[in-house]
């Protein structure tokens, strides 16, 4: 699969950079509970300008930069009539643009190339709903065209190609909503062809050739099992398998064009994840990189044969390490020209022109062309131009031991003018938001992160760290967290707060917590079951009972709900159901003290619309107060900038009263999106209820 296609459809946190790193010395950690505060946090007296919430979350000015893999055409999105839709331009003029989508009211979730250059393809889906479908736009037509026009159906792309170019392999699951079947798509004629019908399988990986491979099935042991496919017949037995220890940190990482070697990101056998090149006819193995502190996480290829060039791991920051020389002279002189992190964004199949981004963290991104037989670099776009010359804030990276031993990477984030001697300690304790991030099978990155930047702004300093169960950190550190959402994975966020306290970054009275999905849920969890370690909360999307979370996910997850089952608890058994309502917050509702801000998306098809509703009426029950807010049109998480910018609006004036930050006024923000204050208005500062909002079942 081409680079840039595979790039468009996975989610990318693309910010990682060069900074300092301060390791924790060896004194015993201190929880929350027991650090002594020196003294209250008090408010950073900032003298930087506000940055205005429309700024970091509103459009960009452009985004999503790539060049057509023929090196005719430069392709970004940037917003028309407020919404983000897909431009193109010549290589020999950027400055010829023209749109070539006409996208209303919701963005596409990512656009790509089509491998012969011919056209671009985007997907989208309705309300958030992530039934998203497949479109494609003919660069010199102009023509669009539905190519997957079925309803409540979720595209895949299983492969694409460099040989065959004007067809991809698609996976569709509009017969059975549970399973994808592997179509081929005729890009010229928008033709479909049934390849393999699929009534077990998770997923399947495809060649240069569109030839499938492998198909891949979850087992009894909570793991994977991987099967051959030879003629388009799938094996009865797998070749590969693994346990529940190893689900997270294996997975094919795709065939060389000949079809002769298969590379591997594996961890059975070792914790980290390692690179691996099998010889597809013997079976042999042979290491290629490995790291000791995180997982091997991306790698470059020669889009020509498939063969790994550069391979990268992510432990503080992301690093990338040649394995070609042309490769490492290329790396050289984009780290000799830009300040801070870059990476890969798209390239062309001759590998002889990039699209590289650049993040300097405490500057807008920018993206630049880099032609690599020229040696020149020449500016694309820079994607927030209103952030050049504003207080941006480093990132620092920590690293913090837990009370148990394990090793917590986290990100922290200052307020202007609060450190000045720039240790990354401010010069008094000042109020604290931790952000605890989503999945939890996820991870927090380092680089210029709006959200960071934002609450610094305002006051705050940031904090985000990768507790047990995060991913990249090798196998063990996952399956740490196992079942003890409520207890160990939470204890990691209250040692990392008591760390901020003794190191004066903060005092206990003046943290709060704010997450989504998952990091809704620690907030929830954190407020219900340890309700005086944080001061306030916001939870946005976050599950606030796991026995219906795990009733209402997507038909499409049923091939993985074994590892849900392994990792959280099984509903289907005394002991396992017991325990997943041991863990959910909505059953400690009404020990819920402090301040909650619940902000959800009516289609949310992860973490159903009840999830919120529920908490919100047992705290209503029990005469607790509580402001949510719902937007009708969203799905996990808001993907409407009218929408992010109201939120950010109401979140920001909840949490002023609450640490005594400052707030830039809501003002208009809400009545420019599709908010709706179904209770609390009364508690957030310029927030008003309308007189029939009613909380959901």
């Amino acid at each position: 699969m081409s680079r840039f296609i595979r790039a468009a459809l996975l989610t990318a946190a693309a910010s990682a950079s060069l900074a300092a790193c301060t390791t924790m010395t060896e004194e015993e950690p201190m929880t929350a509970s027991t650090a002594a505060a020196p003294m209250s946090a008090t408010p950073v007296a900032v003298s930087a300008p506000l940055i205005p919430r429309e700024v970091l979350f509103g459009n960009p000015v452009k985004a999503g930069g790539q060049i057509s893999p023929d090196g005719k055409w430069l392709s970004w999105m940037a917003p028309y009539n407020g919404t983000m839709n897909v431009y193109v331009a010549p290589v020999s003029d950027p400055t010829a643009a023209k749109r070539l989508t006409n996208i209303t009211d919701r963005p596409p979730a990512g656009y790509f190339w089509a491998p012969d250059g011919k056209s671009v393809m985007y997907i989208r889906d309705k309300g958030g709903d992530e039934n998203f479908l497949l479109y494609g736009v003919n660069v010199a037509s102009g023509a669009e065209t539905t190519l997957t026009p079925f309803e409540k159906t979720r595209v895949q792309l299983v492969g694409a190609s460099t040989i065959q170019k004007d067809r991809v392999l698609i996976g569709l699951n509009n017969r059975d909503a549970r399973y994808h079947d592997v179509h081929l798509l005729d890009l010229n004629t928008g033709k479909t062809t049934l390849v393999m019908k699929n009534d077990s399988y998770a997923g399947f990986l495809a060649d240069n050739n569109l030839h499938l491979r492998m198909a891949t099935r979850p087992n009894g042991q909570g793991g994977t099992d991987f099967f051959p496919i030879v003629n388009g017949k799938i094996a009865d037995k797998p070749v590969e398998s693994t346990t529940l220890d190893d689900a997270l940190t294996v997975r094919p990482a795709g065939y060389t064009t000949d079809g002769k070697t298969l590379y591997w990101v594996d961890s059975r056998g070792r914790d980290t994840a390692a690179l691996y090149a099998q010889d597809v006819a013997t079976g042999k193995r042979t290491l290629i990189a490995e790291d000791a502190r995180a997982d091997l996480g991306g790698t470059l290829r020669n889009p020509v044969t498939g063969e790994v060039k550069a391979y990268s791991v992510n432990y503080l920051k992301n690093e990338w390490t040649a394995l070609d020389p042309q490769v490492k002279a290329s790396f050289d002189f984009l780290d000799s020209k830009l300040e801070g992190d870059w990476g890969f964004q798209s390239g062309t199949d001759d590998d002889a022109k990039w699209i590289v981004w650049n993040d300097p963290v405490t500057a807008p991104t920018a993206s630049y062309i880099y032609d690599r037989k020229a040696g020149t670099l020449a500016p694309f776009y820079v994607s927030r131009p209103d952030l050049e010359g504003a207080a941006l804030q480093p990132m620092h990276p920590r690293e913090i031991r837990a009370r148990d031993g394990l090793t917590l990477t986290s990100y922290l984030t200052l307020p202007p003018g609060s450190d000045s001697n720039a240790d990354g300690v401010p010069d008094r304790p000042v109020p604290l938001v931790m952000v605890v991030h989503g999945g939890p099978w996820a991870r927090d990155g380092y680089g210029f992160n709006p959200t960071h930047q934002w609450l610094a702004n305002r006051g705050y300093a940031v904090m985000s760290v990768n507790f047990r169960g995060s991913t990249g950190f090798g196998k063990k550190f996952i399956s740490a967290g196992d079942k003890l959402w409520r207890t160990a994975m939470q204890d990691d966020l209250a040692d990392a707060l008591g760390w901020a306290v003794q190191q004066g970054i903060t005092t206990n009275d003046k943290a709060a917590i704010m997450g989504g999905s998952y990091g809704g849920y620690a907030v929830l969890a954190n407020l219900a079951f340890y309700p005086d370690r944080f001061a306030c909360g916001v939870d946005i999307v976050g599950p606030s009972n796991l026995e219906t979370l795990l009733k209402t996910i997507p038909p499409y997850w049923v091939p993985i709900i074994r590892q849900f089952h392994d990792r959280m608890g099984n509903p289907n058994t005394p002991e396992g159901l017991a325990a997943l309502k041991e863990m959910s917050p909505l059953y400690a509702a009404d020990k819920i003290k402090k301040p909650l801000l619940i902000g959800q998306g009516a289609n949310d098809p992860r973490v159903n619309k009840a999830e919120s509703d529920q908490i919100v009426a047992a705290m209503q029950k029990a005469n607790i107060p509580v402001t949510y807010v719902l937007f009708p049109d969203e799905g996990h998480g808001f993907a409407k900038p009218t929408n992010r910018i109201a939120f950010s609006a109401v979140t920001e004036n909840f949490l002023a009263p609450c640490l005594g930050g400052r707030a830039e006024p809501i003002g208009d923000a809400l009545t420019k999106s599709t908010a709706q204050i179904v209770t609390g208005g009364e508690h957030v500062k310029g927030l008003r209820a309308p007189p029939t909002a009613q909380t959901g079942g």
